[in-house]
């Protein structure tokens, strides 16, 4: 069984990146290395408000962004989600959009996927967010995904390759 990636609205963002500031354009060349090269050794699944959150943009390539993912499995929201939505709020674990952030953690965490892969390093792949991400998900009985970049999940070249 391959791992579960939770694709947040930044990575298809990225893929189609046009700044040309110096990291943007490496974090462009990370998700397209990734999403070109190793996303077939996932399981790749995304939600309804990542798709609305795309939708809802106005950028020259919303709809290169949106093509992207549009063959992406999509994660149903159960109704235990806006609960676990508002904890995270409440224990000032996420912003309070409850839209934002916050929605992207709480599917990937009652779906259980391995991995939520983002560029938001501000409130998700944050390394000093973490304990708190595993108190908050323990308290719920939830898993806890690892949440990362796209960087850190090219890994290896496969023998062969």
């Amino acid at each position: 069984m391959q791992p579960r990636v939770y694709i947040e609205t930044s990575i298809p963002s990225f893929y189609h990146e046009i700044r040309r500031e110096p990291d943007m354009i490496a974090r462009r060349q990370w998700t397209r290395d990734w999403w070109d090269n190793h996303r077939a050794r996932y399981d790749v699944v995304t939600s309804v408000p990542v798709i609305e959150e795309l939708e809802a943009g106005d950028h020259l390539k919303k709809n290169e962004c949106l093509l992207l993912i549009e063959r992406v499995a999509v994660l149903p929201i159960a109704a235990a989600i806006g609960d676990i939505v508002d904890t995270y709020i409440q224990h000032h674990l996420m912003p309070k959009d409850p839209k934002g952030d916050a929605l992207h953690l709480a599917l990937a965490s009652y779906h259980r996927c391995q991995f939520l892969l983002t560029w938001n390093c501000a409130h998700l792949a944050n390394a000093n967010k973490q304990e708190h991400i595993r108190h908050v998900n323990a308290l719920l009985g939830l898993h806890v995904p690892i949440l990362t970049t796209p960087l850190e999940l090219i890994g290896e070249p496969e023998e062969g390759s």
